[in-house]
């Protein structure tokens, strides 16, 4: 799947240093837990991570005077959308309300847990913009109404957005960030409205505490006043009845066989590091990490097997925050092995409350942690320790002595440790990995020659049609759960839409005369994939050929990288790009993501992107996607994925005697070879190509038969320049 943004395209993260984690692709420098135990991880980096400060470099161009910017209907032509605006002025109405009195609204994508992915009932967002992109943040004012996106979906929002809404290209150059366009069409003065830190509803928590504190500080320079609305979401006013209801799914054991480490040691650890870090208790908000922790799985949110709830671990307890309809016996017994009991999803609050007055210094990590969660800490910290003085006044005045010690509970404000241990997968982990994709290789093939023989007849399939079908061969595969995400399924000038996303009811015919570029993944019990190809059915131009083969020469020289250990990922981003730069060519995404072992396709921390703010250093174990591209607007998309696995190499020298590494495949499915200009390529890259086919050919065919086993034969056949 196209690797996600980093902080420039996320309009809420106002710096560098707070950059969204794809999935959560946050990239956040972390010092890891104890190595003592093999899931956590510590290294050493030469690299210096840049923490908060106004002085810190900044990516995003700042403009010093009036900043415009065009409206949407000026990029596309879209009939005029009556539902969408009925909807803004219904939303304008409520701004007035008795209790509220707000000049302008925030709506974001995320979820209460700050999850890239959300459930149908949180896409708020979605709803009142009609733009259904993962990623972006809608703004309302009494008068306008704008979205941000990243360059993954700019053409898709220029197709989904109304004439009324203006469409701000994140990252483009002079386009501002939110806080820069509220500065600039606001009168100074106004009060600008968010989710609240304090609700009964936990489903409104939708700001990051460090998104609301930069928020705030931002458009403090126009005196504009940063408004919480208390126990109301505005959308959800309008949404009223037809908002989906809750998702309260079962939640499922993560076999320790896929594991590869108990409950019980992964709690040990994560222990150990509190201590280590002067805490007795950490709150998980993050849907994966909880998953992750206590091995368990849901299925709350589509195409990511997580459920929704918090867990709270302190010393010598634990506390998982759920509604327990989804919990069955055998998820309890689990849960009660490991130390870990059940409260009410909604009491999370409260219990925040309870850790104050007892006197726990908390880690929170704030990046990711709503602000909900940390400002009630931090109120019920601040009346503890009012409270205390207090007693402490009177114990002085009554024995004239004090012992110097405090009370008093504080905040530790650190990134959460679970992030980089779960990114670096144990061996059961990486097993289960290379297991679902020789699977999901076998499914592929067998769509492919499926594919491939009914275009060859003529027969008439739409993008809908091709998506639902590979859906079909892939649920045949042993351990098959469900997409890991939304199939991209592209013919033609949709291909260059880089998030594209078939409709039934306006999707195109896959057309023999076009590009055709299929992104899909799979989630299995054992593993997640994410595989992108693309070919075409009939005879391409030598535009294409030139385009693909320099995309396909991005993707074997990422391949085939070596470097130092404590290498971050933005370092290697320019060999997938080098080819294409040679002819003036580019692509508006990173080149690659991390991807979660039976969990979420995006995943952080580490990344390839060419954004520098991403310091964290690609570890063995580690899994990222390799997928450079090329689209040309209204033409076609390209792009070739595969998923790799950090591991060590061996070199002949260990200069500084430091270690290298390099990547491992797991992904084998044919290149086609009919788009390779061979010209191009050296002999080194025809090598390349050559022995990767072999291995496709070895590994996948053993699992196929008949016409699929066929087809795999026809296309890993040795290529040569003539």
């Amino acid at each position: 799947m196209r690797s996600t943004a980093s902080s420039l395209m996320y309009p809420l993260t106002l710096s560098t240093a707070l950059s969204p984690r794809s999935s959560q692709l946050r990239p956040r420098y972390l010092r890891l837990l104890s190595h003592s135990l093999p899931f956590f991880y510590k290294f050493e980096s030469p690299h210096t991570f840049c923490p908060k400060s106004k002085n810190r470099p900044v990516l995003l161009v700042r403009s010093c005077t009036s900043i415009t910017a065009k409206p949407s209907s000026q990029f596309r032509k879209k009939p005029f959308d009556s539902e969408q605006d009925e909807k803004l002025r219904s939303l304008r109405e409520v701004f007035s309300k008795p209790g509220i009195g707000i000049d302008a609204y925030i709506i974001p994508s995320q979820d209460a847990h700050q999850s890239e992915f959300i459930a149908e009932c949180y896409m708020r967002r979605a709803y009142i913009s009609g733009f259904t992109g993962s990623a972006g943040t809608a703004v309302i004012t009494k008068d306008k109404a704008a979205l941000w996106t990243d360059g993954r979906y700019f053409l898709q929002a220029e197709k989904q957005l109304s004439y009324s809404w203006i469409l701000m290209r994140a990252g483009n150059y002079g386009v501002p960030t939110t806080s820069e366009w509220l500065n600039d069409v606001l009168a100074p003065g106004c009060r600008i409205g968010i989710d609240p830190p304090f609700t009964v509803k936990m489903d409104q928590f939708l700001f990051s505490a460090d998104a609301a504190a930069e928020l705030k500080e931002a458009i403090a320079k126009k005196n504009h006043e940063l408004v919480y609305l208390y126990d109301i979401n505005l959308v959800d006013e309008i949404w009223k009845e037809s908002r989906p209801e809750p998702p309260r799914k079962p939640v499922r054991v993560h076999e320790l066989t896929y594991a590869g480490l108990d409950v019980s040691s992964k709690l040990s650890s994560l222990r150990s590091e509190l201590i280590d870090a002067g805490c007795s208790a950490i709150v998980v908000s993050m849907l994966d990490e909880v998953c992750w922790l206590l091995n368990l799985r849901g299925n709350d949110v589509p195409n990511s097997p997580v459920m929704y709830a918090y867990l709270i671990v302190e010393i010598d307890e634990a506390k998982l925050f759920i509604d327990d309809s989804k919990v069955s016996p055998e998820v309890m017994d689990h849960l009660k092995n490991a130390g870990v009991e059940l409260r009410p999803y909604e009491s999370i609050l409260a219990e925040i409350k309870n850790l104050a007055a007892k006197g726990v210094h908390l880690w929170l990590d704030t990046s990711s942690i709503n602000a909900a969660i940390v400002d009630t800490y931090k109120a019920a910290c601040d009346q503890y320790s009012g409270h205390l003085d207090n007693k402490r006044k009177n114990k002085t005045k009554a024995y004239g002595v004090t012992n110097g010690q405090s009370e008093v509970s504080t905040g530790v404000y650190k990134i959460s440790p679970i992030l980089l241990a779960k990114a670096v997968k144990n061996e059961a982990e990486l097993e289960g990995m290379r297991n679902a994709h020789l699977r999901d290789a076998a499914a592929l093939a067998q769509f492919w020659s499926w594919l491939e023989e009914e275009i060859l007849k003529g027969a008439l399939l739409t993008e809908v049609d091709v998506a639902y079908k590979l859906l079909q061969f892939r649920s045949m595969q042993a351990g098959f759960l469900d997409t890991s995400f939304d199939t991209i399924s592209a013919s033609g000038a949709n291909g260059a839409i880089i998030h594209y996303n078939p409709n039934p009811d306006s999707c195109s015919i896959v057309d023999v005369k076009k590009m055709f570029l299929l992104d899909s993944g799979a989630q299995y019990i054992d593993g997640t994939t994410d595989i992108t190809r693309t070919v075409h059915f009939g005879e391409p131009t030598p535009r294409e050929k030139e385009c693909f083969t320099r995309v396909l020469q991005g993707h074997i020289a990422l391949d085939q990288a070596v470097f130092p250990e404590n290498t971050p990922g933005f370092v290697l981003d320019a060999f997938a790009r080098s080819s294409l730069w040679k002819i003036g060519l580019d692509y508006r995404h990173g080149t690659g993501h991390g991807v979660g072992a039976a969990l979420n396709v995006h995943e952080g921390p580490q990344s390839i992107s060419f954004r520098f703010g991403n310091m964290t250093p690609l570890l063995k174990g580690m899994i990222v996607s390799n997928e450079p591209g090329y689209y040309e607007d209204h033409a076609f998309g390209i792009r070739i994925e595969n998923l790799l696995c950090v591991k060590e190499m061996d070199t002949p020298n260990r200069f500084g005697g430091i270690g290298y590494l390099g990547f491992e495949k797991l992904t084998f499915v044919p290149i086609q070879s009919k788009l390779v200009e061979l010209s191009l390529l050296s002999n080194a890259e025809i090598d390349w190509l050559n022995h990767y086919h072999s291995q496709v050919w070895e590994k996948v065919s053993p699992l196929l038969d008949g016409s699929a086993r066929q087809w795999l034969w026809d296309n890993t056949r040795p290529l040569a320049k003539h």
